[in-house]
């Protein structure tokens, strides 16, 4: 059985290749190309940062890195958001991927209070 620590590994790492992939479907131009590489930054960097808080060596350095984490994950939402207002997606292309970052983003924020309380 998977641990939740090597479980959310994965669940980042399927994060980051279905923004890989979202990003990879956009149309072309050049507010596309601009939001796409905000977009997969900050989509593939909610699994690095987390697998390096998992590295963490004290409590004040997990908390720095799911900080990232957590900004990170909120990052995707608004750019997601700025491509379906923008329309260069349905919101319904996104709307999955969204909730996803949700989640992750939410779970970054229990994380960084259960580490402030020890």
């Amino acid at each position: 059985m998977k641990t939740k620590h090597n479980n959310l590994k994965e669940r980042t790492k399927t994060f980051a290749l279905r923004i890989i992939r979202l990003v990879e479907a956009l149309p072309k131009g050049r507010t596309t190309d601009v939001i796409g590489k905000q977009l997969l930054r900050s989509g593939t960097s909610v699994g690095a940062n987390y697998r390096a808080a998992c590295r963490a060596r004290s409590a004040a350095d997990f908390i720095s890195k799911m900080g990232i984490v957590e900004e990170e994950a909120d990052e995707c939402i608004f750019w997601m958001e700025l491509l379906a207002d923008a329309g260069a997606v349905k919101k319904e292309m996104v709307q999955a991927l969204m909730k996803e970052a949700d989640e992750l983003l939410a779970i970054a924020v229990s994380s960084i209070r259960t580490a402030r309380k020890k």
